[in-house]
């Protein structure tokens, strides 16, 4: 995480202001070309691929995007590019629960109010998987041999210090023990991982996941859920086997589009629009239906709360799950 604060620093440092003009004068007839989308995680991850199904979808609104992958710090390098960007609407970034975790707990130089938040993408639930190759059937095998090798299973996240950290952890306080926990630049290299016998356990999203369990690849065992996913019935929660995934209060991972802070109220209205329309399209819905998240498109003032919210929670359950013996 030293490495991250040192590049997002080096970001600002570099960045060049806008001018006055430039932050209050929209371009005549946005959109009039392409607007940069960053995705501050790794191809292939859950954020990348609803991305990807978006992009043709937004083309039909009017809304030509070009996805740029920009990895690193959970999130907080290329939030940090989409932070000192000009505020002309062409630049805009994949928010997630994941970096507002490390933002609330003064993990990187970054603040909520460096945004404009424009809508929410996605509600997504949480489950933990292991290889189709692994030994582990159940929930419960996985609990026991985390019980009888103590400080020995290796669970990887996406990112560290986020809900998913949160949950690898309630993992091993469900089984009593301690872990090794193994972070990854984004869920694309932990599925690899995973699948590549490098770790023994993932926590990760159903939509980065899907395609892996459909074949066999991947093995779901436990949903950080209250209640089972309807496109995963048949995969129990951790709360159906006793255990408390949120003893510290509720957390939600969710994923929103955001802007640097400043935007002209006429294009945050068309980019706000334009993203509405292709969430509650029949196609993306479809694609949230099979790959078990949620959409809920609150924009405006409404996201503005939530966000603060979100970040308030997990700033609480990190000084507990993370804090210092």
């Amino acid at each position: 995480m030293i490495i991250a604060r040192r590049a997002i620093l080096a970001a600002l440092t570099a960045a060049t202001i806008a001018g006055p003009a430039a932050l209050a004068h929209a371009q005549s007839g946005y959109p009039t070309r392409e607007v940069r989308w960053v995705i501050p995680w790794n191809a292939g991850g859950s954020n990348d691929i609803m991305a990807r199904v978006l992009l043709p979808i937004l083309e039909k609104e009017g809304l030509r995007v070009v996805i740029e992958n920009v990895p690193g710090g959970t999130g907080a390098i290329g939030m940090g590019q989409v932070a000192t960007a000009r505020t002309d609407g062409y630049t805009i970034g994949n928010g997630t629960s994941s970096t507002l975790a490390i933002i609330a707990q003064g993990k990187v130089p970054l603040k909520n109010e460096q945004f404009d938040h424009i809508i929410r993408v996605s509600v997504d639930p949480l489950i933990l998987v292991v290889s189709g190759k692994s030994g582990f059937k159940t929930l419960d095998e996985f609990l026991a041999h985390m019980k009888a090798n103590p400080g020995k299973v290796t669970i990887a996240t996406p990112g560290s210090n986020n809900i998913n950290h949160i949950f690898a952890a309630m993992t091993a306080r469900g089984a009593g023990v301690d872990y090794r926990h193994v972070p990854y630049p984004g869920g694309s290299r932990v599925v690899a991982e995973l699948m590549g016998g490098q770790v023994q356990a993932g926590v990760l999203k159903p939509s980065e996941t899907m395609e892996q369990i459909k074949s066999g690849d991947l093995r779901p065992l436990g949903v950080f859920e209250n209640k089972r996913l309807d496109a995963l019935g048949d995969v129990p929660t951790f709360k159906e086997k006793g255990i408390d995934v949120f003893p510290y209060g509720p957390v939600v991972q969710m994923a929103y589009i955001a802007a640097p802070a400043g935007l002209d109220p006429k294009v945050r209205d068309t980019l706000t629009t334009k993203f509405k329309a292709a969430l509650t399209s029949a196609e993306f819905k479809d694609f949230a239906a099979k790959n078990g998240f949620i959409i809920d498109p609150l924009s405006g003032k409404e996201l503005d709360a939530e966000v603060s919210k979100v970040a308030d929670a997990l700033a609480e359950v990190a000084k507990h799950v993370f804090a210092k013996p």
